[in-house]
């Protein structure tokens, strides 16, 4: 019997457990190539969720959803795909590092840098391993390390991004490491069974849809003769729906200055994006550049200000910018960069910086790009149009310029085919509690619970014409408490009508937090609340 035929003789099933094994020449990799459906959910779920296993409802009736594919491990897939195993539906979870934490998997290794400038989003995160290439080449380009650096905590605190899988161990402060987020996120995984349903070291490198099933493949990577090569991994391909968890920060947006790909190209060690940011003690005594003001830039900033003579921080005055209020001491804000120069005396700072006011920055000894990161789906490339203005997306196309995704039905499903979800794409929220709501949303469609409404493409319509284009789409500044209200009365709306208890939103635990957040971001940035979060 072929994947889909398998697909949808599971549903018929009411238990069966076949575990996969793949191995290659230096390495088993373990992962449920058919995965056991729920007979009965976890206690810990069921006390949050009570009732929420019913075998007697049947799922969405143009098509059934038995089998999905959730392409990612840090937060948004690991809640993603607990809550479709709860719902009873296959999951397989496709993971290119080696462990679930996403954005929060430390790496004390530098990714390789980007293009000066960026290329297309649509090439902007493909890995580009030609044969021959040095074995660290390969392992950086198959999995490339994220941006956490040694320092790095959450600045939106615990409480306001636990999640209804499982509570923060008891006593965690409010800022945390990066470890202690990461260790968050497997336990749940490991908990909820995500664990083991997930393939790690698999890169996706194309996802489409032939008839009712969409096909997933993806390589992983082979030690041969003391040579590391990628290949293609066939099995586990059919699946009846798609979730895409797989976060913003892949590919560096690097700007097109002019002089700065020389200056690099002259300077490849003194020009880093943040991607590749990890110590402050490497930039002690530096005068350092830092260009964008948005978070990423100014957590950086406060992070080597003990160790730096001065941190310039040039920006364009953007929405996105956190005041300069939040800098350090000797951190100074300037104005938007009109070019670089580089010179080739070793012997004193070798970057000369003009800015458009007419000011002049001299002595800059290293500079860290901080503008950003495109989106981009290359294992989704017919889905992309790097020719075309966000503003003049049509109605097919998912990402043009690398800042939005367009056709998405609440952030969240695509309009033209409900079956590709998307989990994890607004900005400016409580990430964890978000992305969650998110999955609880996209679990209640595929499992037949809720019904898309039948006037997705007017609703998302009105939205641009509100909106716009661009990043600001995405945001949920000040729109988040709107946003999840909006998302649960939908699902409740179709549990109620199955018999099934409501779920509940924020709670009010979360909502005494936000508030306290709200006020002291109130007393840093004014009016301007919502600045800050990450």
């Amino acid at each position: 019997m072929d994947g889909q035929q398998q697909s949808h003789w599971l549903c018929d099933v009411i238990q069966y457990q076949a575990v996969g094994w793949h191995q290659n020449d230096t390495t088993v990799v373990k992962h449920n190539a058919i995965r056991t459906p729920i007979k009965q959910p976890t206690s810990s779920y069921q006390d949050t969720f009570p009732g929420t296993y019913r075998p007697d409802i049947k799922p969405m009736t143009r098509k059934q959803i038995c089998r999905v594919a959730v392409i990612g491990a840090g937060i948004s897939g690991v809640v993603s795909a607990a809550h479709l195993l709860q719902n009873g539906i296959e999951v397989v979870v496709f993971e290119r590092n080696p462990a679930a934490g996403g954005v929060w998997l430390h790496d004390d290794r530098q990714p390789l840098e980007p293009p000066y400038p960026s290329i297309k989003p649509s090439t902007a995160d493909q890995p580009d391993i030609t044969p021959g290439s040095p074995n660290e080449h390969v392992t950086l380009k198959h999995a490339p390390p994220g941006p956490a650096y040694d320092s790095l905590k959450n600045n939106v605190s615990t409480p306001l991004m636990r999640v209804k899988l499982g509570p923060w161990p008891e006593g965690t402060p409010d800022y945390v490491s990066h470890t202690v987020m990461k260790e968050y996120i497997q336990t749940i995984s490991q908990r909820m069974g995500v664990e083991d349903a997930t393939i790690y070291g698999a890169r996706v490198t194309d996802v489409y849809k032939k008839g009712d099933a969409w096909r997933v493949h993806w390589t992983v990577l082979r030690d041969r003769a003391g040579v590391v090569e990628r290949y293609q991994d066939e099995s586990s391909q059919v699946f009846d729906a798609v979730v895409v968890a797989s976060g913003h920060y892949h590919a560096p947006r690097v700007p097109d200055i002019p002089g700065l790909s020389d200056a690099k190209a002259r300077w490849p060690a003194r020009i880093v994006h943040s991607k590749a940011y990890r110590k402050p003690d490497i930039y002690r005594d530096k005068t350092v550049l830092l260009i964008g003001g948005g978070v990423s830039s100014t957590d950086i900033a406060r992070d080597i200000g003990p160790y730096v003579k001065t941190v310039y921080q040039s920006t364009r005055n953007g929405d996105f910018d956190i005041p300069a209020t939040m800098l350090p001491e000797n951190g100074v804000r300037v104005g938007e960069i009109s070019s670089l120069e580089a010179q080739d005396n070793t012997d004193s700072p070798p970057f000369t910086v003009h800015l458009k006011t007419g000011q002049t920055l001299h002595g800059i000894d290293n500079i860290i790009i901080c503008t950003g990161y495109h989106i981009t789906l290359p294992f989704l490339q017919p889905y992309h149009d790097d020719d075309t203005a966000p503003e003049d997306a049509d109605e097919t196309i998912l990402v043009t310029d690398g800042t939005q995704v367009h056709n998405l039905h609440k952030d969240i499903f695509y309009i033209p085919d409900p079956s590709l979800a998307f989990v994890g794409i607004p900005y400016y929220t409580a990430t964890f509690t978000l992305f969650e709501f998110q999955a609880i949303a996209v679990a209640a469609v595929f499992a037949g619970v809720a019904t898309l409404p039948d006037d997705m493409r007017v609703e998302y319509e009105e939205k641009k014409r509100q909106l716009g284009s661009g990043r600001k789409f995405h945001s949920l500044r000040d729109r988040e408490e709107e946003y999840v209200r909006e998302l649960v009365e939908w699902v409740n709306d179709g549990r109620v009508k199955r018999g099934l208890p409501e779920i509940e939103g924020h709670t009010r635990s979360w909502r005494e937090a936000k508030a306290a957040q709200s006020e002291r971001l109130r007393m840093i940035f004014g009016s301007d609340s919502g600045k800050g979060k990450r």
